[in-house]
């Protein structure tokens, strides 16, 4: 069995691999504080609700955007799994050519999301990851992870909304019943859904007439769902596709 981990700002996701099927997924939230042995329960917690056998991992695969945690979680890997994690570094043969500046500037995940999203859809393709931020993530047609752009998340800009201001309340998120919103609530959620719809949409307009019409667009991430609705441009939704890269990035790497 393969264990995934995207170690991310917010949320640490975790899918239990049989072969190639994801047959088990936990989202759980990233807590710095955390010691080893608190994540150790937790996972063994969580094995035993699912039914599943600790001592059926033989890997473990990180991408992990949080460096404070990477040694946290090996610790934690060495201790309840006795093995080694393998963390997905700029060294890691991806079976993409990262084009970045700097590789080791760019987010593990992101790099892990281009891998998915082409080797399962083919390239050119843009994949748009709702998380903390919104990342848009390129890869060529060649397997190049050409770049992207980042954007303020939707949880962010509420947050920095509610903070900055003395009147407005703080809102959940979700698609309004109408465009013009009746009273103040109603407002900031169909100025929340609808313009972060048209920033989605305006990347993606520009990025496939820079790449072409044959450009894929893959949505992924905690507020994926909701947002595709609303959008011209995106035509596949995976919220998988993280852990999905892992474990293609996994069945590359295990014979090294």
């Amino acid at each position: 069995m393969l264990l995934a981990l995207d170690a991310g700002n917010t949320n640490i996701t975790i899918g239990a691999f049989e072969g190639s099927e994801l047959t088990t997924r936990w989202r759980l939230r990233t807590i710095h504080e955390q010691t080893a042995d608190e994540w150790g329960v937790l996972m063994r917690n969580l094995f035993a609700l699912s039914s599943l056998d600790l001592s059926k991992v033989d890997g473990i695969i990180i991408a992990s955007v949080v460096p404070p945690l990477d040694s946290t979680l090996t610790a934690m890997v060495r201790r309840y799994f006795h093995t080694e994690p393998f963390f997905v570094t700029p060294e890691t043969d991806l079976g993409i050519k990262v084009l970045y500046d700097n590789p080791r500037e760019v987010g593990a995940d992101r790099v892990v999301n281009g891998v998915a999203a082409f080797y399962k859809y083919g390239g050119p393709c843009v994949v748009v990851d709702l998380g903390t931020t919104i990342n848009f993530d390129v890869v060529s047609a060649n397997a190049e992870y050409l770049g992207g752009m980042i954007c303020p998340g939707i949880g962010m800009s509420i947050g920095g909304l509610f903070a900055r201001t003395a009147k407005l309340p703080m809102v959940d998120f979700r698609e309004p019943d109408s465009l013009i919103g009746k009273n103040t609530i109603n407002s900031i959620q169909s100025g929340l859904y609808y313009g972060f719809a048209g920033l989605i949409d305006g990347i993606l307009e520009r990025a496939i007439a820079e790449l072409g019409p044959a450009t894929k667009t893959i949505a992924t991430g905690g507020q994926a769902r909701l947002m595709m609705p609303a959008s011209k441009y995106l035509k596949e939704i995976n919220e998988d596709l993280t852990l999905e890269g892992l474990q293609l990035i996994w069945e590359r790497n295990r014979t090294k």
